[in-house]
């Protein structure tokens, strides 16, 4: 004969033990595309052959090195280094108004951090000019030879973070983004937070502890 309650009664001296609430499936949840997560994986694997070069060129070269922050425009860096950081940050409040479901404010956070963004390559643009005018080109030692190796690589794939930018703005436009669904734009923000990572290690050997 079958139970009376739908649950069994615990046995006398058992204590009973409350139901779990169920967990979200998107707190399990890994933001942003898997794909993305690949690239950005394969981006540090990368630098870290780049950075390798640096290490080795300064282990060769100790004096270069030691001598090369003080010829660089320093200013120059830590305006980068506020770029990139006033980015991540403004994509992240785009990430939070989308997931509120505000997307008129997620759309205008997003343009917010391509507008901050697109002073990174007019930065560069002006420090380049300000080496060229000070003698820092590629015939000036083997500092400068590897800090234009990395910094320009570092510039290409900033570059690529602005243009995804841009692309999540045309999804905006069109309905790409939803409260329930705005992987991509998590994706854009997690480039974007991976290259300003590696900005960070290059602005520290380069401008701030060479």
């Amino acid at each position: 004969m079958s139970n009376a309650g739908p649950e069994a009664a615990p046995w006398p001296g058992e204590m009973a033990i409350p139901p779990t609430a169920p967990v979200p499936a998107a707190a399990h949840r890994r933001p942003g595309i898997q794909a993305m997560w690949v690239g950005v994986s394969l981006e540090y694997i990368e630098f870290a052959v780049f950075f390798a070069v640096y290490f080795v060129a300064r282990w060769h070269h100790p004096e270069a090195f030691q001598q090369g922050a003080t010829r660089l425009w320093t200013q120059g860096g830590l305006c980068v280094t506020a770029v990139m950081v006033t980015g991540g940050y403004l994509l992240t409040r785009a990430i939070a108004s989308t997931r509120d479901g505000d997307l008129v404010w997620g759309q205008r956070w997003l343009a917010l951090a391509l507008l901050t963004g697109l002073i990174y390559p007019l930065l560069k643009v002006l420090e380049w000019r300000w080496n060229l005018a000070h003698g820092i080109d590629a015939s000036a030692g083997v500092f400068v030879v590897v800090y234009y190796y990395l910094t320009i690589n570092h510039f290409i794939h900033a570059s690529w973070g602005l243009m995804g930018m841009a692309w999540g703005l045309v999804r905006f436009r069109y309905g790409g983004y939803t409260a329930d669904d705005h992987r991509g734009l998590e994706a854009i923000a997690t480039y974007w937070h991976a290259t300003d990572m590696v900005w960070l290690m290059v602005f520290a050997l380069f401008y701030a502890f060479a």
